[in-house]
């Protein structure tokens, strides 16, 4: 049977039944038989079949005569008419929707035989009970009532624990799906010896005591076993009791952090040889082949996942310098570059990551924007943010940690190992501190993670990034926990303005003096050749350089802008006759970024034991 109503909100309370958050099994069955009207019309006995029930003492003779069926008495139905009121789906007393085969059974049994109904009947026919979402919090004793109950489904309710003592010996199948169970103890104390499947998915399990509550000692007859979805971490510890269930050919691991270490799946098969599938895969020959003796060596091997982030090309940028003017000689100079950000969980017990030939860099301010916090901290949410969208983030009272080191060829290298916060200016700290408040909270990344960038590159029609990173966690339920969540990845628009620290000089009239008698010198150097004198030795002089920029320049803080914002900027202020892109009928490239976060999967034993062993 399967109690299939909405809610408890949606109809009328049924007299006896508790109230919503505190229900009870047999509260929520009664409840649903009683949708039913399994003693109401058209089911039942009452004015419209009541000759077919009545007592032989009080029937007449010419009642007794048989007659055919399709006669009947006035004002009674057929047996035939009663079944299609219920089972015409544009009758008033037709079933829900949702109903199950077991309601229109029960149904047509209460019209055909409605003497059948009965609390007695009920206890000894029903062999599966189904209550799924019914706010059952508690699973009492009258389910000792149901003498033949092989199947009790309880998913998707609030229960958090189950007395066990109150589960029928004869369950072979219990699920338990979608609920608040933070341990089997429960379960544990007085277990159905007969179980065949358990299923406790999508639960709290929590701890590395739980492998001592799935041995043989507590379900010797198990057979299928799910306990994907909780968090679950000692992957060793559970293997070694799996070991004992000498029965158990189908078993659910995923969705727990135990399942993010990368020699998951084969440790699983090489220790459980009498496995069938693994989270709903067939284990293959092949699969047990290249596992073969890792069992043997899996307390060696190290509790860590590990993850390759790849980031590829970007598409769609528009070139923002087109908007710009051209620079005088007091500037302002501006640069352009544009990076991907992303944030990644945080390893608490140290986060170990691997350079792989490109920058891997955590987002920080550049020592200038340090220096003009100092100078006027006042200015850091006006100038240095400029409409910032998504994940984006800047240093803030040195919330962000930093993990690189110079090379010679000035590139940048993660360096493995706990991190070092990045200090702030001690004059800007009181300043930055009310700043915050008014800073988008998009700025910082999210609590328990670090921000990550790739390389500053130039504006092109295809920015390459070529990055890639390795991310080695051991805090595997954080983990989980941030991939539910999900990551923010950003495109950013770095622009930064450079001014001349020291005004080039300008022409003064001393200057125009000196030119003037150095004219009046050649004209006398001409006359005296002119006369036929001998012309001086000339002089040597150094050739005059060419008026060069300012080599020193005071750089503003970068200005950052997500490049989804650039797009909506560029298509408002359409600038006349400047660049073609700009013509009404442009269709900008839609702006895309490759990104590929991959989970590192070992595929022998031996790759195993030659990366993870301690």
């Amino acid at each position: 049977m399967e109690a299939s109503y909405k809610s408890e909100s949606e109809s009328e309370a049924w007299p006896g039944t508790q109230r919503p958050g505190t229900g009870t099994v047999s509260a929520a069955v009664r409840e649903h038989l009683r949708k039913l009207c399994l003693r109401e019309f058209p089911c039942g006995a009452g004015s419209w079949n009541k000759s077919r029930f009545l007592p032989q003492t009080w029937r007449t003779w010419r009642e007794l005569v048989p007659k055919e069926e399709d006669v009947v008495s006035p004002g009674e139905e057929t047996v035939e008419a009663l079944l299609g009121l219920v089972r015409s789906p544009h009758s008033p007393w037709a079933l829900l929707n949702d109903s199950n085969a077991e309601d229109s059974f029960l149904r047509e049994l209460a019209i055909r035989n409605p003497l059948m109904i009965t609390d007695t009947f009920f206890y000894s026919y029903f062999r599966s009970l189904r209550v799924v979402d019914k706010e059952v919090t508690l699973v009492d004793k009258d389910l000792l009532k149901f003498l033949k109950l092989e199947e009790l489904v309880l998913s998707a309710n609030r229960i958090k624990e189950v007395d066990a003592t109150n589960l029928p010996p004869t369950l072979k199948v219990l699920e338990l799906y979608g609920n608040e169970i933070s341990s089997m103890e429960c379960l544990c104390a007085h277990p159905p010896a007969g179980l065949q499947h358990l299923g406790l998915g999508h639960n709290k399990l929590l701890g590395p005591l739980e492998s001592l509550y799935v041995t043989a000692d507590h379900w010797p007859n198990l057979v299928s076993l799910d306990l994907g979805f909780n968090d679950l971490t000692d992957l060793q510890s559970m293997v070694a009791s799996l070991r004992t269930l000498r029965h158990l050919r189908l078993l659910v691991l995923q969705g727990n952090p135990l399942a993010l270490v990368p020699y998951y799946r084969g440790l699983t098969i090489d220790s459980l040889a009498q496995l069938c599938v693994l989270d709903d895969i067939t284990v293959s020959p092949n699969e047990k082949h290249l596992f073969r003796g890792l069992s043997l060596n899996g307390d060696l091997l190290a509790q860590e996942a590990q993850f390759v982030v790849t980031i590829g090309n970007i598409r769609g940028v528009l070139d923002t310098s087109v908007l710009d003017p051209e620079p005088g000689p007091e500037g302002p100079f501006v640069a352009y570059s544009y990076y991907v950000t992303y944030d990644f969980v945080r390893d608490e017990e140290g986060e170990a990551v691997e350079d792989t030939g490109e920058l891997a860099e955590i987002v920080k301010p550049s020592p200038s924007s340090e220096l003009l916090v100092e100078e006027s901290p006042e200015e850091v949410g006006e100038d240095v943010i400029k409409d910032i969208v998504g994940g984006v983030t800047e240093e803030v009272e040195g919330s962000l940690e930093s993990e690189v080191e110079e090379s010679g060829e000035s590139e940048l290298s993660v360096i493995s190992g706990p991190s070092t916060v990045l200090q702030t200016p001690r004059a800007s700290a009181e300043e930055l501190a009310k700043l915050r408040l008014r800073i988008d909270p998009r700025l910082c990344p999210s609590p328990g993670t670090v921000l990550f960038n790739t390389t500053h590159k130039p504006w092109a029609e295809v920015i390459p990034c070529g990055y890639e990173m390795q991310h080695s966690l051991r805090d595997l339920v954080p983990l989980k926990a941030f991939l539910l969540a999900g990551t923010t990845v950003t495109i950013v628009e770095e622009k930064i303005l450079s001014w001349p620290v020291v005004l080039p000089a300008v022409d003064s009239p001393l200057s125009a003096k000196r030119g003037k008698g150095e004219k009046d010198k050649k004209g006398k150097e001409k006359d005296r050749k002119g006369q036929g004198e001998k012309e001086p030795a000339k002089e040597w002089k150094v050739p005059k350089k060419k008026k060069e920029l300012p080599k020193e320049l005071r750089q503003d803080p970068p200005i950052l802008q997500d490049s989804k914002k650039i797009k909506k900027v560029a298509k408002k202020e359409k600038p006349k006759a400047v660049n073609p892109i700009y013509e009404s009928d442009y269709h900008p490239e839609p702006l895309t970024v490759e990104v590929q976060i991959q989970l590192n999967q070992c595929r022998s034993a031996e790759e195993a034991l030659r990366m993870f062993a301690v």
